[in-house]
């Protein structure tokens, strides 16, 4: 009973300081909802790209949705853990009735909330004003989306537990998240992309994550699922045990 309480009481102040740090909701909500006004109102009833059947919002809406992933999973998350280590917060709740792993996980259900507000507002914006509709299973994306999100995350909370401070955990979530952010295909089409820089990109994670969350939003066979589907899942199974094993409250 303590601990449900205490977990109810900490949800309410980490969703009322994720207001006062804004940070996380402008790159997690405001940036992905505000790139599709931009790209619905300009080119969102076009074709994706020569011969496709799908408009462009079409094709790429659940790269939009992967934006939100991409902030909270490698700059929200491991951010603030990382600075609640180095402000000695989670060593101090060790003395309290509260486990400090109920922190952690208060955090990722915070994150995690901002992730789905952004793809529920995402799909609001693009149903409402721009006529889109899922030709793909949302059951299936749904799936999809925690799959991708859960992958993400765990690789988040692995550079939370490797970064000996506040200032590799950031450096660490930059190399990652502006590569991600821009090269997977989640602001810049993938499909638009040079072919030899599509070769390049299908390294980083997220471009995984998008083609799965591609192929479930259009219903269609978009290629080979086993590799996007195997990186997602080696990533939970390397990131997970590993950040609990490495993982440091001070």
């Amino acid at each position: 009973m303590i601990y449900l309480r205490g977990f109810k009481t900490l949800i309410k102040t980490e969703i009322k300081l994720l207001f006062r740090n804004v940070d996380t909701l402008f790159f997690g909500v405001l940036f992905p909802v505000g790139l599709v006004l931009v790209v619905g109102a300009i080119w969102g009833g076009k074709p994706s790209h020569s011969g496709s059947e799908f408009t462009f919002l079409e094709n790429n809406f659940g790269a939009f949705v992967a934006i939100g992933i991409c902030a909270t999973g490698l700059m929200g998350l491991p951010l603030c853990i990382s600075d609640y280590r180095h402000k000695k917060i989670l060593k101090r709740y060790k003395v309290t009735p509260v486990s400090p792993a109920v922190l952690l996980f208060v955090q990722i259900v915070v994150n995690i909330i901002v992730a789905v507000l952004s793809a529920v507002l995402i799909y609001l914006v693009s149903t409402s004003l721009f006529h889109y509709k899922m030709t793909g299973s949302i059951i299936k994306f749904i799936l999809v989306f925690f799959l991708v999100l859960i992958s993400i995350y765990s690789l988040g909370m692995a550079i939370a537990s490797f970064s000996p401070n506040i200032k590799v955990a950031n450096m660490l979530c930059v190399l990652l998240y502006f590569p991600m952010l821009f090269l997977s295909g989640a602001t810049l089409p993938y499909e638009k992309m040079p072919i030899i820089m599509q070769k390049i990109v299908n390294v980083l994670p997220l471009t995984q994550g998008i083609k799965l969350l591609k192929a479930s939003a259009l219903g269609v066979d978009t290629g080979n699922i086993l590799l996007p589907l195997s990186v997602m899942i080696g990533l939970i199974v390397l990131c997970i045990p590993l950040s609990i094993r490495y993982f440091k409250w001070e």
